[in-house]
């Protein structure tokens, strides 16, 4: 079974951790407090944070992610106006993270879900559905077996440079919820 470590504890970093622990992952958190200091035991690490955080994480971890799966679950977008992504057009965070970090598997995942649909494990009434883009096979199959096993859906949605549209389409339902046009409970959903 895959191990997890999640940097953050936030709403997302909890629904994330219980989803994976439901399906016998084995999961441990980082705080924000103890970033740089505390181990990072998982196989896999997810970032549960801000954008804004990612470059203190590489600082203070960019050894201990070499050889590593790493989850990036952020929306590079403008938070004070809600009207840009932040990252060059055509990029993505993750596009940018995997350059940081030659030596890990980036993958693209968790962004196109609000936390209360991965808690619920339901959206609209359909099961909720994570879409995971990324260049290793193997590394994307261990990410989407662990989120099945936890009862919530995954979907290869393709290569790492999917990342791009993967963030477009966060962006998009975050700049929705923010003006209340659907609920921080709601979000989109995949119908297969």
């Amino acid at each position: 079974m895959t191990s997890f470590t999640i940097i953050g504890t936030g709403n997302m970093g909890s629904a994330i951790g219980g989803v994976l622990a439901a399906g016998g992952s084995g999961v441990t958190h980082v705080t924000h407090e103890e970033v740089g200091t505390a181990p990072l035991t998982g196989d896999v690490v997810i970032l549960a944070v801000p954008y804004s955080a990612l470059d203190g994480i590489l600082a203070a971890y960019s050894e201990q992610l070499a050889g590593k799966t790493v989850v990036d679950i952020t929306n590079p977008l403008d938070f004070a106006t809600f009207d840009s992504l932040v990252v060059q057009a055509g990029s993505s965070a993750a596009a940018q993270l995997q350059a940081q970090l030659p030596g890990s598997k980036v993958l693209k995942a968790f962004n196109t879900n609000f936390a209360a649909t991965l808690a619920s494990k339901t959206i609209g009434g359909l099961t909720t559905t994570v879409l995971v883009a990324g260049d290793d096979l193997d590394a994307k199959a261990a990410l989407i077996a662990a989120v099945e096993a936890g009862g919530v859906s995954a979907l290869d949605a393709g290569s790492l440079s999917r990342a791009h549209e993967l963030e477009a389409l966060g962006f998009l339902q975050l700049a929705l919820a923010a003006r209340e046009k659907i609920a921080w409970t709601a979000g989109l959903a995949v119908v297969r």
